[in-house]
This record gives structure tokens, C-alpha cells and sequence, in this order.
């Protein structure tokens, strides 16, 4: 009976996340990605799995080590190291500032493909069924931010 739920099992890696939560702060873990193939572009990205329609997704904590089931709509943003540069073609970068409910100030750039006549920071922000923004920040990291908890954007000249 196992070997048939092995054959049920999604292949998964663990990819090392900082997770700001709200009211529980930083935490520290790794969120599972699913691996479609045998390269780094073949696998899931962690703006997919924050994007997701369902309410919860699964984190491996470091400290306690534990298995943790966050929800979503309390997730105020996610730092981690990209394994390699994103080349995106046709993207626009867009240089802006987010000031976050909390205070804290993130400065960055936003890049997506988007339809000539929709490539503004403001039409990028309103986009639909997208949760989370995927902001670059200047030292190599990327910041996966909800939008629920951002007051509000400034646009920056590069």
C-alpha cells in the first residue's frame, strides 16, 4: 500500500525564506516548492506558491523546527536569495518605494511584462488575482509583499 502513495507524492524542494508575519514578526524557514523538472527554471517559484487561491500554505520553521501551516492573508512579506539572475524579456522596470503599515520602508524595482497600455506602477499594483508583488531590492534580494498590508507607493527615479 505505501508504493501506491508514493506514486501520489509532488516532488518538492525546500526553499530558504524570512517571513514577516502579522503579529508574529520574522520567521525564518523554508517554504516547499514544487519541482516540475530538473533545472532551476522548471520549479515553482515562492511568488506562486504566495499566490495561490488557498487560504493556507505549508512552511518548514528553522527555530522551533516545526511544521507550520500560515495563513496567507497574515503573511506581510517574504525575503529570499535568487538561485540565479531573472532574465524577463519585455519587462519594465519600475523603480518605487513601499511604505508598509508597519513603518518599515522597502525601495526596490518592479518588473513584469506587461500590455503597452498597462504598464504603469499604478496599473502593475491593481493587477487582479495576484495577492502578492514581486519587488527587487538593490542588494540581490527578493521581497515577495502582500498588498494588503502596503499604505502606500512612491515611484522613484533610477
Amino acid at each position: 500500500m505505501n508504493a501506491g502513495k508514493e506514486g501520489l507524492k509532488i516532488p518538492k524542494r525546500l526553499k530558504e525564506v524570512a517571513v514577516w508575519v502579522h503579529p508574529e514578526g520574522r520567521v525564518i524557514g523554508h517554504l516547499f516548492v514544487r519541482v516540475n523538472g530538473q533545472g532551476a527554471s522548471d520549479e515553482e517559484q515562492p511568488l506562486e506558491v504566495l499566490n495561490d487561491e488557498r487560504p493556507f500554505l505549508v512552511m518548514q520553521r528553522e527555530d522551533p523546527s516545526e511544521l507550520r501551516f500560515y495563513n496567507r492573508a497574515s503573511i506581510v512579506r517574504v525575503e529570499y536569495q535568487p538561485e540565479a539572475v531573472e532574465e524577463l524579456e519585455d519587462a519594465t522596470p519600475l523603480h518605487c518605494r513601499l511604505q508598509m503599515m508597519d513603518g518599515s520602508i522597502l525601495e526596490g524595482t518592479v518588473m513584469k511584462s506587461l500590455p503597452p497600455d498597462h504598464a504603469r506602477l499604478f496599473d502593475f499594483l491593481n493587477r487582479p488575482h495576484e495577492r502578492f508583488v514581486k519587488l527587487y531590492l538593490e542588494d540581490g534580494r527578493v521581497s515577495l509583499v502582500n498588498k494588503s498590508y502596503i499604505l502606500f507607493v512612491t515611484t522613484l527615479e533610477e
